[in-house]
């Protein structure tokens, strides 16, 4: 079959979201709305607290979509109105459908607020089809333990979403998307097996690599982000022969439908956006 053809690639932007925390963000930006389904990448960190610093995402809202916290390091605790509440540790995931609505917070956990250390991790928003914006809210929470873990040829990787070499997530998803964290060991080489005609982007966060085209080899940087339009064809890895990388790869089923998006909502049309804020005034989105 082959590898994908690389469409472009990108330098993640360095910006404060939330509460103040920093983040590497290859979209959105002005310049680059979205990836189908995929609407935010922040990853966010790393950065080291000290006692009683740490900080987070207090109370807000969202509509219209998924949100996907992938703690790498650090404690988070979620609460929503809806009335779930979940403490996220190293290693696991939150996999928030908001649907037709809710009020949510993500905040360091009181233990770690009292001790401070290093926090790291992703955010990813996940666009929800038309027909499924105002679905009743859910939430699937998982440890590092219960995700399942495969591994080939020198390369680790946790399949959080979709199935890899045999492996299968135990994530549900309402949009069909693969999630998968890989480790290459120095040398070691990974050929990922992506769903024909998925929308595909890697994500290098610790080190530098090599992707392998069509009929060619890029070296990326850390940060760097290189996108995959459709299409047939793996994604093929290198890692240097000197040390590790870690690569985030996200793929998922382009919707093709229109985004109008507002802060916290993502919806159809303009007149769903103003539709949700009034929602939310009205305090139909409920309380934490």
């Amino acid at each position: 079959m082959g590898f994908r053809r690389i469409t472009g690639t990108r330098i993640a932007e360095k910006t404060i979201e939330g509460g103040g925390f920093p983040v590497r963000r290859p979209f959105p930006v002005p310049q680059f709305s979205y990836w189908d389904p995929f609407l935010l990448l922040d990853e966010m960190g790393p950065v080291n607290y000290e006692p009683g610093k740490a900080i987070g995402a207090p109370d807000h809202p969202h509509r219209g979509f998924e949100t996907v916290t992938y703690l790498l390091s650090g404690e988070m605790e979620h609460r929503d109105s809806w009335g779930h509440a979940g403490k996220l540790k190293e290693g696991g995931i939150q996999w928030m459908t908001a649907g037709a609505g809710l009020v949510h917070s993500e905040l360091p956990s009181t233990d770690f607020q009292n001790r401070g250390g290093r926090m790291h991790g992703f955010q990813i928003w996940v666009n929800l089809p038309r027909d499924k914006k105002l679905i009743s809210p859910n939430y699937q929470e998982m440890d590092s333990s219960e995700l399942p873990v495969a591994e080939k040829d020198g390369v680790w990787a946790k399949v959080i979403a979709g199935d890899l070499w045999g492996t299968n997530a135990i994530i549900q998803t309402q949009t069909p998307i693969v999630f998968f964290h890989l480790k290459l060991s120095p040398g070691s080489y990974a050929e990922v097996p992506v769903p024909k005609d998925y929308n595909i982007l890697a994500y290098p966060f610790v080190g530098a690599g090599t992707v392998i085209d069509t009929d060619a080899e890029h070296d990326l940087v850390e940060g760097e982000t290189v996108f995959y339009q459709g299409g047939e064809g793996s994604i093929g890895l290198r890692a240097p022969e000197n040390f590790a990388w870690e690569v985030l790869i996200l793929g998922g089923q382009p919707l093709n439908e229109p985004v109008a998006r507002y802060g916290p909502f993502v919806m159809s049309t303009p007149q769903e956006i103003q539709q949700a804020f009034e929602d939310y005034s009205a305090g139909k989105m409920g309380t934490i």
